[in-house]
């Protein structure tokens, strides 16, 4: 190991600290579990449309703690049942304005207490509408939430801006309504416009009139693409639907084959995906819960990495899988023994891709992340000139 590699190989406290930007993110995936017991005991069973929630009678456990333990647990299981169950529980306390603001504050303090400078958090406002609220009064509240949260976050020492990402579901039929949501709250805290749910049966062509109107809006969207539905589902959000980013996208590594000599040979959708750098939000934890791959080690992003496509590193559902930034990056460090570079290389990715204007990307990108950087990386400087000096002292 060189030198120059032990200068950049991050410590836990270093990853932690390091400027990270986060695309992939939802907001029912990272709740506190203290939270949802609370929201579920403030709800009264069988209460009256106007208070929504689940009652905490509800919930599979009612300690914070080992509520906690049977999110990852129900989420690792590999029943699409249990999974699919751990969001009924959190959607459920997330149906009053109140809750939605709380949610929404916590989701940016955690965030910045783990580093993030810039997060893209994404949310189906048509979720949250069991408890009486509009969609407008449930984006309204989520945005206040996040200001709420960047706040307080800035009163601890940390900063952070949080952009929303409003969702359609790909089983609905509200995925026009939904962007013209995302288009009339554009200047007002929502960056851009999703959709999500089961990629199989439910190609993303059948929103096709939502993507033309965000395109004729010059409105920026991505779309949950090549999770499990594989190049198809990648090929039709790209070519049909105009995607400026790929929710996961990490199965275009069904179009890359490696040779046993070495060589690496891309497909022509692999290819365009590189070539039009095209970001790829991957969400390692998550895949390793989906079957994308059996380990961290075997994650398609080392290859990805080292082809240098527009990677990047997210979370996804930070409570169902028991992750964070942090500890996505902690696992990357493990399995390909990156550094503080590869680290800046997948935060800058992050944040050329942003739905933000261009010139507020690149002042992140110059006057928060690359300085971030520079400073954790001489660190070690300082270190080791500390230790030669202490043992020049020794010798004399």
């Amino acid at each position: 190991m060189t030198s120059q590699t032990i200068a950049n190989t991050p410590t836990p406290d270093q990853i932690r600290r390091a400027p990270k930007v986060l695309l992939h993110d939802h907001l029912d995936g990272g709740l506190r579990p203290g939270t949802i017991v609370e929201l579920a005991r403030d709800t009264v069973p069988h209460s009256p449309k106007g208070v929504g929630g689940a009652p905490i009678s509800q919930l599979p456990e009612t300690d914070p703690e080992k509520l906690g333990i049977w999110f990852r647990e129900a989420a690792d299981s590999g029943s699409l049942e249990r999974y699919l169950e751990t969001f009924s529980h959190t959607v459920a306390v997330m149906q009053t304005r109140d809750a939605l603001v709380r949610v929404a504050a916590e989701c940016a303090e955690d965030l910045a207490e783990d580093g993030v400078v810039y997060a893209e958090v994404r949310y189906a406002p048509e979720q949250h509408l069991e408890g009486g609220l509009s969609l407008e009064e449930v984006v309204e509240a989520v945005n206040e939430g996040f200001r709420e949260g960047e706040r307080r976050a800035k009163e601890n020492g940390h900063r952070i801006r949080v952009g929303a990402l409003l969702t359609a579901m790909r089983h609905a039929a509200r995925a026009l309504e939904i962007a013209e949501l995302a288009n009339r709250y554009r200047d007002l805290g929502v960056v851009g416009f999703d959709i999500a749910g089961a990629e199989a049966g439910y190609p993303p062509t059948r929103h096709l009139d939502a993507f033309e109107y965000l395109k004729r809006e010059n409105n920026h969207f991505t779309i949950h693409a090549g999770e499990a539905f594989g190049l198809p589902s990648i090929w039709q959000a790209l070519q049909w639907c105009g995607a400026d980013r790929l929710g996961h996208g990490v199965r275009i590594i069904d179009d890359i084959q490696v040779h046993e000599d070495g060589r690496v040979e891309l497909g022509r959708l692999a290819s365009y995906v590189r070539d039009k750098r095209i970001p790829l939000e991957l969400c390692p934890s998550s895949n390793l819960q989906t079957g994308a791959a059996s380990s961290y080690a075997e994650h398609p992003i080392g290859l990805l990495r080292r082809l240098h496509f527009r990677a990047t590193v997210n979370t996804d559902n930070r409570l169902m899988s028991h992750t964070s930034m942090s500890r996505e990056f902690e696992h990357l460090v493990d399995a390909f023994g990156y550094t503080l570079d590869d680290m800046q290389w997948f935060s800058v990715n992050a944040m050329k891709s942003a739905f933000i204007p261009f010139d507020e990307r690149l002042a992140m990108i110059s006057d928060v992340i690359k300085p971030g950087y520079a400073e954790l990386k001489s660190e070690w400087l300082f270190r080791q000139t500390a230790s030669t000096s202490g043992s020049v002292e020794s010798a004399g």
